[in-house]
Parts: structure tokens; C-alpha cells; sequence
């Protein structure tokens, strides 16, 4: 057991002490150890089921295997699998290819923060958008939805409460004590959290409180809109030039700096449409013997918008990736060459 921050031995512990013991193998959190010839099972924890699903994959971008140390999927499969002897909230399925695994956790922020561990202890690989779990309860497609929580001042609580409505979620309290903030509570599927928590944040400048528990399942309750942009799709590999960037600035907001190096397929920005646009961000100024009034005219560029991994995961639509690496995050597309992605038709 414990004694300050050492380890000591002990031959017996009582109620509330908090131990260390080896050599059983198997055993889970929430079970019981006890005498094997009059067993008294403690009554087992009941643990929130997971709801929301994603697929981390080997990496296979142009890319692949620079920064890891650990890039096959025996190594990312071992590292889920140890995952799971502390984590009961996640579980991990096979898919249809070995190199890819589904894994199932209590919503977007917990599966992040299990991926940037992984990232942190050298591993690659990339991850899909997340997804809600799906039943059929009584012949019913259901949903799982929660109780979501905010607290913001008065002057936000118009757009909390007309983004929620946008995710179908049905205000069920709202309280105002009179001080400058109101405490807004919301039935909202889980679906509809997906993406919510950095917009939320964003809109009431930092000073939003949200929560949200796990309430039970619903009837589906109908589509969601997605992200209403297209990307920028980087159509050849090279290094992004400043020249081009400068240009496609007036097309939307940019992902990358000058000089980071990209390849076909790579999403390199925002579009301000909703359709997804294939650009050249590696084409450099010509070079001529010709005199021009614009020829000295300096470069003024638009700092890039650089997203942590939550928003990465956030931003990106069914057909594109997330590529994790210990030292880069990139978004890309799930088909890389140009000619082989099917094209949007309006």
C-alpha cells in the first residue's frame, strides 16, 4: 500500500485502503476479488455506454512513417488493447480490413485526448470523422442524446439557443438569477455536440460553461446540416509557395504557412463555397526579362488558421482523414488523386 509517495508491504488491508496487487491476471475494473471458497461479489459499477465511433487507421499518405516510431497496425492495435485495461468507457471493434480499427468511446473530446496520447508516445496514424452509435430499439432507429448544461452571459444566449436548434435540441429549462449570466438547459442528441463545443467557445469569446451527461436513447431525430464549406485540395506534392497563397487567400482561409511541404490530395484551406476545390499551392512567380509596375510589390499574407486536434476532428467531412504524427496534424482526403474522387453534382 501507500505511505506517502513509497510503496511498502503489507500482509493485510481494510475497508477504504488503497492498494496494489500483482499476479492475477484477467481482471477488470469493476470486479471483485475474493475468497475462492466464499465468493461475496461487490455490486458492479454502472458505466455510461459508449456513443460515439471512430475509425483510426494505419497511416497511408505520402508521408507515412517520417515522425513515428510506431506505425503498424499490430502496434496500434497492442495500444488500444491496453488501453482498454484502465478505460472502461471505450471499446474496440474490428472492421473489415485488418489495418483499421472502430473504436467507441463517450464522445469526440474523450477520443481525442486518447489519440493525442498516442501521438505523444510516437505513434501514426490517422482517424476518420467521428460518428454517433446507432440502435434499432423496439423496430425504432434511435439515437443517443444528452442533458446539455450552459451557462453564458445574457448577451450570448441567443445564439446558444438558436446553434442548439439548428443540432435539434429542445430547450427544457432556462434560468435567470438577475446577475448578467443564464443557465440554459437543452435535450440535444449526441450527434449534434460533434463540432458544438469549439463553435460554443468561439461565440461567447471564452467565457461560455457547458456540460453535458449522457441521458438515455430517442427515435432518430432527423438530419443534421455538416459543415456548410468546401476544402482547398492541394492537386500536386511540392512545398507551398508564398505566391500562391497570396492568390488563393480571396478563396477562403488557409491551413498552411509558406514552405510547408504538402502532396496531392492534402486540404490546404477552407473554401468560402460549398464545394471542394483542387488548387495549386505550389506555383511560384515567373521569372522574366520584362519590366513590370507590380513586379516589387511585397507579399501581404493572412496568418493560417492552425487547429489543435479537437477542431481538426471537428472540421472534417465523412469523405476526409485526420493524419496524426507526433509532430503534425494534417487533413487530407480519404482518396487522394483528383481524377478518382466522385464529384459533387448540385
Amino acid at each position: 500500500m501507500f505511505d506517502g509517495l513509497k510503496r511498502i508491504d503489507v500482509n493485510e488491508a481494510a475497508a477504504g485502503d488503497i492498494i496494489c496487487l500483482a499476479g492475477i491476471d484477467n481482471i477488470m475494473i469493476a470486479e471483485t476479488i475474493a475468497d475462492a471458497e466464499n465468493p461475496v461479489p461487490l455490486q458492479t459499477i454502472a458505466v455510461d455506454e459508449p456513443t460515439v465511433s471512430m475509425i483510426f487507421g494505419v497511416n497511408t499518405s505520402p508521408f507515412a512513417g517520417r515522425d513515428g516510431k510506431f506505425v503498424t497496425s499490430r502496434q496500434i492495435k497492442d495500444r488500444l488493447d491496453r488501453e482498454l485495461i484502465g478505460n472502461v468507457s471505450i471499446r474496440v471493434e474490428p472492421t473489415e480490413t485488418p489495418e483499421q480499427m472502430k473504436v467507441v468511446g463517450r464522445g469526440e473530446l474523450q477520443l481525442s485526448i486518447l489519440i493525442e496520447m498516442m501521438r505523444r508516445e510516437g505513434y501514426e496514424l490517422q482517424v476518420s470523422r467521428p460518428e454517433v452509435v446507432v440502435k434499432e430499439i423496439n423496430g425504432q432507429k434511435s439515437e443517443p442524446v444528452e442533458d446539455l448544461i450552459i451557462d453564458v452571459a445574457e448577451e450570448y444566449q441567443g445564439m446558444v439557443i438558436a446553434e442548439t436548434g439548428i443540432r435539434r435540441g429542445q430547450m427544457t429549462r432556462m434560468i435567470n438569477h438577475g446577475s448578467g449570466r443564464v443557465r440554459l438547459e437543452f435535450r440535444i442528441p449526441s450527434r449534434g455536440l460533434i463540432g458544438f463545443r469549439s463553435k460554443f467557445l468561439t461565440e461567447t469569446r471564452g467565457t461560455g460553461i457547458m456540460n453535458h451527461l449522457f441521458a438515455g436513447w430517442e427515435p432518430w431525430h432527423g438530419p443534421i446540416p455538416s459543415r456548410p464549406t468546401g476544402a482547398l485540395v492541394s492537386d500536386r506534392p511540392g512545398p507551398a509557395t508564398a505566391y500562391a497563397i497570396a492568390n488563393l487567400q480571396e478563396r477562403g482561409e488557409m491551413f498552411v504557412d509558406p514552405a510547408t511541404a504538402v502532396y496531392e490530395g492534402m486540404i490546404v484551406g477552407e473554401n468560402s463555397r460549398n464545394d471542394d476545390m483542387d488548387v495549386n499551392i505550389c506555383r511560384e512567380k515567373k521569372q522574366t526579362n520584362m519590366r513590370a509596375s507590380s513586379a516589387d510589390e511585397a507579399i501581404r499574407l493572412i496568418p493560417p488558421r492552425k487547429m489543435s486536434l479537437e477542431q481538426a476532428v471537428e472540421f472534417v467531412n465523412d469523405d476526409e482523414l485526420v493524419e496524426v504524427t507526433p509532430k503534425f496534424l494534417r487533413l487530407r482526403k480519404r482518396v487522394l488523386a483528383a481524377n478518382m474522387r466522385p464529384k459533387k453534382i448540385d
